[in-house]
């Protein structure tokens, strides 16, 4: 089994943290600092998929921490709706070329898509690193 059949596997929960059940928010963070060592970002584990504003709030306040970014590995992607922030996944290269991480929602497993497929989803994407 390879890290990244961990998170396929993984179900849907809202405000879940790990480590078999995830919120995008959730997969991203966990993501991000056990598989590409990048620093540990706030739970936000309060902020539920139903809450928008407070959603956007939370992304607002992790993104003036970070900087915009071409899609590299390690990188947040947010996606929009309007000025709102619905969902963030996390960039990941498994040797094929840059993918997407995703979790939606409690219908849907953990998915792996390819940057164009991914975004075509969204109105907006924007992706975001940690400053150097």
């Amino acid at each position: 089994m390879t890290w990244i059949d961990h998170y396929l596997r993984a179900t849907y929960e809202d405000g879940a943290r790990g480590p078999d059940r995830y919120d995008c928010w959730g997969l991203v963070r966990e993501v991000r600092h056990v598989i590409y060592g990048k620093r540990l970002l706030p739970s936000w584990g309060g902020v539920r998929n139903t809450q928008p504003a407070e959603f956007t709030r939370a992304y607002r306040a992790e993104a003036a921490l970070m900087e915009e970014c071409a899609p590299e590995v390690g990188a947040i992607a947010a996606c929009f709706r309007g000025s709102l922030c619905l969902h963030v996944a996390v960039v990941v290269d498994l040797g094929e070329g840059l993918r997407v991480l995703e979790i939606r929602n409690h219908k849907t497993s953990a998915r792996l898509l390819r940057l164009n497929d991914f975004e075509r989803d969204y109105a907006r994407v924007t992706y975001y690193r940690d400053r150097a």
